[in-house]
């Protein structure tokens, strides 16, 4: 302990013996010995490290002190701050104590892991150690959601969000709910997250040997199913992807559903002002498409008029509200033309990007909804290919679908975890939507119905305040400069501020309610294939194969995209 800075019981410096080190997020231990009481355990992590010349006066003292004529010595210095104090008696160490590196049973303790029932493994911390999260800040025993912060590209977001899901799923934290457990994710990037059911072709040794470290086995994700919206103007519903050929189901929503569940409020998803007045008409057209839309054959029927397809729906609204004569019926007489006109554009605006997840045409009784409670461990809903404003539709109506599904059943187990990129655009710090309302209910209810929000974003300081406040795990990867200084980040001591600049992909700063300092750890590379070129067969992929061929609904383009070395994760 350094006798030259004040030392404090929750930070102190420590002097660094000659020949040997600290280096930053090292964990370490002292004692500081009381006249009437045990003694106190004092451990800490380092939180910054300094070398300085003792004895040198001036800048260019260090030149004369390597030639040796001027007589210096070489100090190192590192700061601890302090993680546990044992027994709780908050006193600061003395100067000239030993410290000691923490090791073994000292570690755990000293990053509160002895204490955690249930501890769900990370990654690897700076010493080649695994590094836990506390499974009851993750399920909502505690605690819930997860927001990932960092640049795009770089920070590795969905690839840690998805190691996450497969550590939750295989390292037996949920016990026997583990195989009720669910998870949803959203692909908004590529086709990246379409096979977390083969097994990564590049996976080798070393990685294996960093999965056994933390108690799992390296392989991919067992139960998965993919959904993919149908390709625009194809009527036989074949999805949209290209680069997996088995395996793949289309979603959609019939005209009939559209009307009935009152879907309309998010095709106008976006997040506007408050004060906009054409959200009145939105939600009085959903009322009277809900109270007289009949089905028809795949298609409605509203007033005695036969509509097939939801660009004929659109026409159908905008006539009837252009109507003198019908108009009130539809928006109510309050309304102005103005008003209704707003409203009509951004409808009209929606033909393009909805018509092929809003059909007439296809197969009312073929599955065809996002239904995690029937489906596979893990569901991916691919939206690469979709623009804006049907992403923003297909993220709000699942999710408020979900969810209601969870309110109904009214209670918290199986978990259904959420994982959902680009946060800030669906849950922005400004304005309101459909959406935005659904994550928010999510946040703060979610937890007492078990559904555990996973986010990811580059920016946290762009996403509602109260989304990012009620994640009790908190990860942030490689920062840009401009977002790291936001008080979002306050969390973050300065030299992990500093350190998130420069973070390579792989590397996570991760804050959780037990531990009063973020830890610093590396995840291993995916053992599931993150592109087509590293995916390896998946079991019973030659059956599915054989299934799929023979049914006409389920054929999936040939095509086969290679993706470019910038794709991958790591």
């Amino acid at each position: 302990m350094l006798g030259t800075a004040d030392a404090t019981p929750l930070q102190f410096w420590t002097a660094v013996t000659p020949g040997c080190y600290l280096q930053l997020d090292d964990v370490v231990v002292t004692r500081r010995e009381l006249p009437d009481r045990e003694p106190v355990t004092i451990a800490g992590v380092v939180t910054q490290v300094r070398a300085r010349h003792e004895g040198a006066q001036f800048d260019s003292d260090v030149f004369a002190i390597a030639d040796g004529t001027l007589p210096a010595l070489v100090q190192e210095a590192a700061e601890i701050t302090t993680t546990r104090v044992d027994p709780e008696f908050y006193v600061p160490p003395t100067p000239g104590a030993l410290v000691y590196r923490a090791e073994g049973e000292a570690r755990s303790a000293a990053l509160h892991f002895d204490r955690m029932e249930r501890r769900v493994p990370m990654g690897m911390g700076r010493d080649g150690v695994p590094v836990y999260l506390n499974a009851d800040f993750l399920d909502g025993s505690r605690g819930a959601h997860v927001s990932i912060s960092g640049i795009s590209g770089v920070a590795t977001k969905t690839s840690f969000a998805t190691f996450l899901l497969y550590s939750v799923f295989r390292s037996g934290v949920l016990g026997g709910d583990a195989v009720n457990a669910k998870a949803l994710i959203f692909n908004v990037k590529g086709e990246d997250l379409l096979f977390l059911d083969h097994p990564n072709s590049r996976l080798d040794d070393p990685t294996r040997a960093t999965y056994a470290k933390l108690g799992l086995t390296a392989g991919a994700f067992p139960d998965v199913r993919v959904y993919a919206p149908p390709r625009p103007g194809d009527s036989s519903g074949t999805p949209d992807v290209s680069s997996r050929l088995a395996g793949v189901d289309s979603f959609y929503w019939t005209l009939t559903e559209f009307c009935a569940d009152r879907l309309l409020p998010y095709v106008f998803a976006d997040a506007d002002d408050e004060r906009q007045q054409y959200t009145m008409v939105v939600h009085s057209v959903a009322a009277h498409l809900h109270r007289y839309a009949q089905p028809a054959d795949g298609g409605v029927s509203i007033d005695g008029t036969r509509i097939n397809s939801y660009p004929d729906l659109v026409d159908h609204v905008v006539e009837q509200l252009t109507d003198d004569e019908t108009r009130s019926d539809w928006a109510g007489s309050a309304v102005n033309m103005g008003t209704v006109n707003a409203f009509a554009r951004r409808l009209i605006g929606s033909k393009k990007d909805l018509a092929r997840l809003i059909r007439g045409d296809l197969a009312t009784r073929r599955p065809h909804s996002v239904n995690t409670a029937e489906s596979a461990q893990v569901t991916v809903v691919d939206l690469h290919n979709l623009p804006d404003r049907a992403q923003r539709f297909v993220v709000g109506v699942t999710l408020k679908t979900e969810f209601e599904r969870k309110e109904k059943a009214g209670t918290a187990k199986p978990l259904l975890f959420v994982v959902l990129d680009e946060l800030n655009k669906y849950a922005p710090r400004e304005g309101s939507s459909p959406i935005k309302e659904v994550l928010l209910d999510i946040a703060e209810r979610g937890r007492s119905l078990g559904v555990i929000l996973i986010g990811a974003q580059q920016t946290a300081s762009e996403v509602e305040r109260r989304i990012v406040t009620n994640s009790a795990i908190r990860v942030v990867g490689r920062l840009d400069p401009a977002e790291a200084s936001r008080p979002e980040y306050g969390f973050l001591p300065a030299a992990q501020r500093q350190r998130a600049l420069l973070a390579k992909p792989g590397t996570m700063f991760v804050n959780q309610p037990d531990i009063p300092v973020p830890l610093c750890l590396d995840f291993p590379f995916p053992a599931w294939a993150t592109r087509v070129s590293e995916a390896g067969a998946a079991p019973s992929e030659t059956l599915r194969s054989i299934t799929q061929a023979a049914d006409p609904f389920a054929v999936v383009g040939s095509r086969a995209s290679a993706l470019s070395d910038d794709d991958i994760p790591f």
